[in-house]
């Protein structure tokens, strides 16, 4: 069993800055890659930011410069650092990675979410 378990989400201002966390738990051997994807009321779910266990880093163009994804390997956690935010940014957000586990299951694994908000 793997859990993906999200957290710092909230409301802030347009320009505010706001880092999520998303720790990786349970019945895991190796995490190819974790990630980051958003998705907005009657939109479909999209990649914001992603990291490969070799440390390769992939963005959205509508968000470059403004995030940055990290990883701390040793506790299974990736973060999401958001500043300059935009109320575009408004979405619910989701952690993903990819999974091997001791039974060599691999797949996808998802968080259940966490909202961000973005008005003044």
């Amino acid at each position: 069993q793997v859990q993906l378990v999200e957290s710092g989400g909230g409301s802030v201002q347009p320009g505010g800055s706001l880092r999520l966390s998303c720790a990786a738990s349970g019945s895991i051997l190796s995490i190819s890659s974790m990630g980051w994807y958003r998705q907005a009321p009657g939109k479909q779910r999209e990649l914001v930011a992603d990291v490969t266990s070799g440390g390769s880093t992939n963005y959205a163009d509508s968000v470059k410069g403004r995030f940055t994804i990290s990883r701390d390997t040793a506790q299974k956690t990736v973060y999401l650092q958001m500043n300059s935010l935009k109320p575009e940014d408004t979405s619910v957000y989701y952690c993903n990675a990819y999974v091997a586990d001791y039974r060599l299951h691999l797949g996808y694994y998802w968080g259940q979410g966490t909202q961000v908000t973005v008005s003044s």
